[in-house]
């Protein structure tokens, strides 16, 4: 079987298909230090030649500040997060840190000063904010702060490789500032950075630039959401949006380690969404590199097989890898799964974090 088979992705070669997703668990220590917990967790998720991209990460102080979220921004953190990564390394596994900024969907209440929070436009979200409030309007950056925000994320990579990662995956999706900036509906700018396609995707691509100029394409990952509607995102032309920036990415950076693509329906804050039509197959079809499918996969494994196998793509899955530590060996044996709690997703202890069972003494892969 494909999901199987060894794959070179950057500088490694994996053993196997099957990817940790990205979960925010909100584990780290208030000061966004990464905890002994999460040593424990990523490692009992590592396998052999297995890939694990981390939660979202802060690229500094003004990105976010959810509590308990980690942070890349600080000596303290590199050195917390170093202790992962070693822990990763020791078991064989190649792990990639996510580089995260919040834009509008954060809160001027979490920032240092409360400064108020940022977007391409001044537009909020529609709608209220899961404490029932409206979302805050954000203030527009201007074009030189646009300018410095590159610098911010290549720094963060930086700060990334000294904490020992094997390479970073910058968030562009699920309607955080770097999908602000792409999606017509939330960038209404008039200078270089809005508008058209490509200047609506211009910054995604200034990051990519800047972080490969500091680490290289192959340490070098991105994630994308085309059509995804979390966080109030909508664009006009959708595939002619993310094929743009997949053509852009194929042409300049060929060698990226990989693009993570996640399905249009696919929604983490439900349970019911099984994604069983592929609607990612016009970027396939222009990025020649590692493509990773995520979104839907929790409950449907079997068509998550069953697409690696016919498109030779890696398989991101999050719930499930919540709750069976050793998923790639249950999904190859057939195994049973153990149930998550989505009660614990964002709790503080380890209870549904570090305490899920393996199915039984497993050999790596």
């Amino acid at each position: 079987m494909k999901a199987f088979s060894p794959i070179q992705v950057g500088h490694h070669q994996l053993q196997h298909r099957i990817v940790l997703a990205p979960l925010t668990r909100f584990r780290a220590t208030l000061e966004a230090v990464p905890s002994e917990l999460m040593v424990e967790y990523y490692a009992q998720r590592s396998t052999l030649g297995g890939l694990l991209i981390t939660e979202a990460t802060f690229i500094d102080e003004l990105a976010g500040n959810y509590k308990q979220a980690p942070g890349i921004y600080t000596q303290e953190q590199m050195e917390g997060w170093k202790k992962v990564t070693d822990a990763v390394h020791k078991k064989g596994g190649v792990i990639f840190l996510q580089l995260w900024h919040l834009g509008r969907v954060g809160s001027s209440s979490l920032n240092p000063a409360k400064e108020p929070v940022v977007s391409a436009s001044s537009i909020p979200i529609p709608g209220n904010n899961p404490n029932g409030r409206p979302y805050e309007t954000p203030r527009a950056l201007e074009t030189d702060e646009v300018k410095e925000l590159v610098k911010r994320y290549k720094r963060a990579a930086i700060n990334a490789m000294k904490a020992g990662f094997d390479g970073v995956e910058i968030h562009n999706a699920n309607g955080y500032l770097l999908d602000q900036f792409v999606n017509s509906h939330s960038n209404k700018r008039t200078d270089e950075y809005g508008g058209s396609i490509p200047n609506r995707c211009r910054l995604s691509l200034e990051v990519v630039d800047a972080i490969v100029e500091a680490i290289g394409e192959q340490r070098t990952a991105i994630r994308f959401s085309p059509n995804g509607g979390i966080h109030g995102m909508k664009d006009d032309t959708p595939v002619e949006t993310w094929s743009y920036l997949t053509s852009q990415l194929q042409q300049k950076h060929p060698q990226l380690a990989y693009l993570h693509f996640i399905e249009a329906r696919s929604d983490f804050r439900q349970d019911d969404k099984v994604n069983t039509v592929d609607t990612l197959d016009p970027y396939r079809k222009l990025w020649k590199g590692p493509f990773i499918t995520a979104g839907g996969f929790s409950t449907a494994s079997e068509h998550a097989v069953q697409l690696a196998e016919k498109t030779g793509n890696l398989i991101a899955f999050g719930r499930s890898f919540i709750a069976n530590p050793d998923l790639p060996e249950r999904l190859r044996s057939k195994y049973d799964f153990n149930k998550y709690n989505r009660q614990t997703f964002y709790t503080h202890d380890a209870v549904g974090y570090t305490d899920y069972p393996f199915y039984n003494t497993i050999s790596h892969l």
